[in-house]
């Protein structure tokens, strides 16, 4: 067995990105505060809008190939629902609902897996 050490992997020009295949990573993720004002923590997600009690849109640094990829998202304190209820290639955006149905703040987690652009 052997071993292998690298620091960098790129592509066969010397700058590109390698491509993976039969895998699947994911493109975004983050952590906001649930007022929507800040990102705790982040990758791929280059702002964040508030969109008033329970909505927050984030903007991704790289916009994806289409609008056909998967936004993730779970809740810290969720009482009911998070979703992703709108996708476009640059941007996604959730919202929070209680059992009532309402929208309340909470405390998004999220992630996106596609294909960038």
């Amino acid at each position: 067995m052997g071993t292998l050490k690298v620091d960098t992997v790129v592509g066969s020009d010397g700058t590109s990105p390698v491509t993976l295949t039969k895998q699947v990573a994911a493109k975004t993720f983050s952590v906001s505060a649930a007022d929507g004002t800040s990102i705790t923590s982040s990758f791929g997600i280059s702002s964040l809008a508030d969109g008033g009690t329970g909505l927050q849109t984030f903007s991704l640094t790289n916009s994806m190939s289409d609008a056909n990829y998967a936004a993730l998202c779970v809740g810290t304190n969720s009482g009911g629902s998070m979703i992703t209820d709108s996708v476009a290639t640059g941007s996604y955006r959730t919202a929070v609902r209680n059992f009532s149905n309402a929208l309340f703040d909470d405390i998004p987690k999220t992630a996106a897996v596609g294909d960038l652009a």
